[in-house]
């Protein structure tokens, strides 16, 4: 399949009275949308920035409005001065564009934040797409490739050997069942760019003021929205069931597979994604899930 041309847009700013937080924010024209249509909201994954969605926003703006923010002490987001949640950040964000119930689209830390936004501000969302996350377990790694690579992201952080953490980290895209130079070199490109991007704005000893939501497993059997799941064949298991688990215990929700993709599906095959998120969005609109 084509793979679509990447978005190179720049993002603007919203004040959150800590600090600026960058966003995309894109679409066709107000007079070419469907005003009753949902704004698709793209949550990336922990230490990127909407920059990894590159080749997913041009496909769903043709026809979507599409909102990709940085998560707050990533890419061009501000860091944090005092405690905060990512979902509250969100939350503020979508307050402040107006978008009314929104579909959140994420990927793995970025799947976490659109369950807890959608258990804390229900009223915000309109359907949750996971890949590769939503539970908040991502940290708890069993596959014993996962926890090498983890070890080894750990111990280039400690030596300060900042571009051996970016290749360990985008080396995370190929999953335990292959080599990096299996996966695109331009999404491996993406990943380490984004991830040392990221590292940049931190010292090893600034505290950490983000408070994640407690309880996110148990607690997604209380979403009242539908839920797709969108895994890569190739991840880890533990890290895909993740987001499997929040579509079964969704009232309504299924699980779309990618072959040939692993922790990064949305980004390793963009097009069967956005084909899996469009056939979704009629689903929900033709009222499943309500």
């Amino acid at each position: 399949m084509t793979r679509p041309t990447p978005y190179d847009g720049s993002p603007a700013l919203f004040p959150s009275g800590d600090g600026d937080l960058a966003h995309l924010d894109t679409g066709p024209p107000p007079t070419g949308t469907d005003p009753a249509a949902p704004a698709l909201v793209l949550l990336h994954p922990g230490w990127t920035d909407h920059t990894l969605w590159s080749e997913v926003v041009p496909p769903l703006a043709a026809r979507h409005r599409v909102i990709a923010p940085d998560a707050r002490g990533h890419g061009a987001s501000a860091n944090a001065s005092r405690p905060f949640r990512q979902c509250d950040d969100l939350a503020a964000l979508l307050h402040h564009l107006g978008t009314g119930p929104a579909v959140l689209i994420g990927c793995s830390m970025g799947a976490d934040l659109a369950v807890a936004t959608a258990l804390e501000h229900p009223d915000l969302v309109r359907a949750l797409v996971l890949s590769g996350g939503g539970t908040g377990q991502n940290t708890e790694l069993r596959t014993p490739w996962a926890v090498e690579n983890a070890a080894r992201q750990q111990a280039s952080l400690a030596a300060g050997d900042l571009p051996g953490w970016a290749e360990h980290f985008a080396h995370g895209a190929a999953g335990p069942q292959r080599q990096p130079g299996d996966v695109p070199t331009d999404l491996l490109d993406r990943i380490r760019t984004a991830g040392l991007r990221t590292l940049a704005k931190h010292t090893p000893d600034e505290p950490d003021h983000h408070l994640p939501v407690p309880g996110l497993a148990a607690r997604a059997a209380g979403l009242t929205v539908p839920v797709l799941a969108v895994n890569g064949a190739l991840d880890a298991p533990e890290l895909a069931a993740h987001a499997r688990h929040v579509a079964d215990s969704a009232p309504w929700g299924r699980t779309v597979t990618l072959p040939d993709a692993g922790h990064f599906a949305p980004m390793e095959r963009p097009g069967e994604f956005v084909e899996a998120v469009e056939e979704f969005l009629r689903e929900v609109e033709g009222g499943r899930g309500r």
